[in-house]
């Protein structure tokens, strides 16, 4: 099992940028996927989650609004769009199966992570 998220990078405040996270070795209708977030000195922060049914998402109460999850079952690909960026959301993104239900559960499988950095 793998999850691999990419799509990271430095962008402008306000600005965009898309995740995605591969997933391999399960279909994406056998478990809930999350994104997770962490950056330095603070605690892991769950951001959003999708349902393997694709019929439920969640999204934190610092990112709704301005961020928007999806997934493409053909590519076995969860994305997070991410807009209106702010330096706050400065973190390492992780991609994990997770359990998506009023917030995401502890990480089943987790990926390894992509770096966002929000900065002028």
């Amino acid at each position: 099992v793998q999850l691999q998220a990419s799509g990271g990078g430095l962008v402008q405040p306000g600005g965009s940028l898309t995740l995605s996270c591969v997933v391999s070795g399960f279909s994406l209708d056998r478990y809930d996927i999350g994104w997770f977030r962490q950056a330095p000195g603070k605690e892991r922060e769950g951001v959003s989650c999708v349902s393997k049914s694709d019929d439920y998402t969640y999204y934190g109460d610092s990112v709704k609004g301005r961020f928007t999850i999806s997934k493409d079952a053909a590519k076995n690909t969860v994305y997070l769009q991410m807009n209106s960026l702010k330096p706050e959301d400065t973190a390492v993104y992780y991609c994990a199966s997770v359990f998506c239900l009023y917030g995401l559960s502890r990480p089943g499988y987790l990926g390894q992570g992509t770096q966002v950095t929000v900065s002028s």
